[in-house]
């Protein structure tokens, strides 16, 4: 059932005038709209109100879309974020206020809490070795789950290893075309973040390395086309959304990356593609 906008509840959205807001207002006028309610009313601290998840559900409650997913992202940012949950639900409430409406629908806030509580518990599998900016583990995390991988490897198995063999790979992604600033590359770390996150998900290590450059820990027996065209459009798509294209290299760089024979040079391999 979609959660988007309806003329009885949004008449602004009818050709009408709600306090100021016109007939085809755009996202990043909600925006602000919904940020000054927000920091108004119930947000504690107005610099770190914005996340690009903000962008995504206002472009989402202005449109056909089910507006739970947005939800949920946001959800899951703000909890990334360390913001209560109150204040997470209070700011939602914000953003329909800023609609004429009086609350959220109830499937859109159970999204944005099952969004938060899901980065509540990653925040307990992955504590402080999370980046801000990407919601993604840092190189610290992957380099823990690198030594895992080799250890795991020196195991005799069934299946005979050729030297070096660990059966895993890199799959690198690199997004940079540029300087930026930190506003612009916090909101395409996101992006890239979420759309990695999304690709491949659970049971993928996968970790921010700078300089707009990610990586993923994968198995070398999975198919690899598939993943790597979807991440493509993930990351065109959220990047078009947020207006990040310009900032973004197009066509997104990714390769894959083989093993070497030891964790020492693995961790060399990571330095050598990070820009830090």
């Amino acid at each position: 059932m979609n959660s988007g906008p309806n003329n009885a509840a949004f008449p602004a959205l009818n050709g009408e005038s709600l306090d100021g807001l016109p007939h085809g207002v755009l996202p990043a006028a909600l925006r602000e709209r919904w940020r000054d309610e927000s920091v108004g009313s119930v947000w504690l601290r107005p610099s770190d109100w914005y996340h690009p998840a903000v962008d995504e559900i206002a472009a989402a409650i202005l449109s056909p879309a089910d507006t739970s997913v947005a939800a949920q992202e946001l959800g899951r940012a703000r909890g990334y974020d360390g913001v209560g949950i109150g204040e997470t639900i209070d700011d939602l409430g914000a953003l329909y206020r800023s609609l004429g409406a009086t609350e959220p629908p109830a499937p859109v806030i159970r999204a944005l809490c099952e969004g938060w509580a899901d980065a509540q518990a990653g925040a307990l599998t992955f504590g402080a070795a999370r980046d801000p900016e990407s919601g993604l583990p840092t190189r610290q995390y992957l380099a823990i789950r690198l030594a895992e991988t080799y250890r795991d490897a020196a195991i005799p198995t069934q299946r005979a290893r050729t030297a070096g063999d660990v059966g895993h790979h890199l799959v690198l992604v690199d997004v940079a075309a540029g300087d930026t600033d930190p506003f612009t590359r916090a909101a395409r770390s996101a992006a890239v973040g979420a759309a990695m996150a999304t690709t491949y998900g659970e049971g993928h290590p996968m970790a921010t390395l700078g300089g707009g450059v990610f990586a993923v820990l994968v198995r070398t027996d999975e198919h690899t086309r598939a993943p790597f065209d979807a991440l493509h459009a993930e990351i065109d798509r959220r990047c078009q959304l947020l207006d990040l294209r310009a900032v973004t290299r197009m066509p997104v760089r990714v390769w894959v990356e083989p093993l070497p024979e030891t964790h020492e040079q693995a961790l060399r391999t990571l330095e050598r593609v990070a820009r830090t």
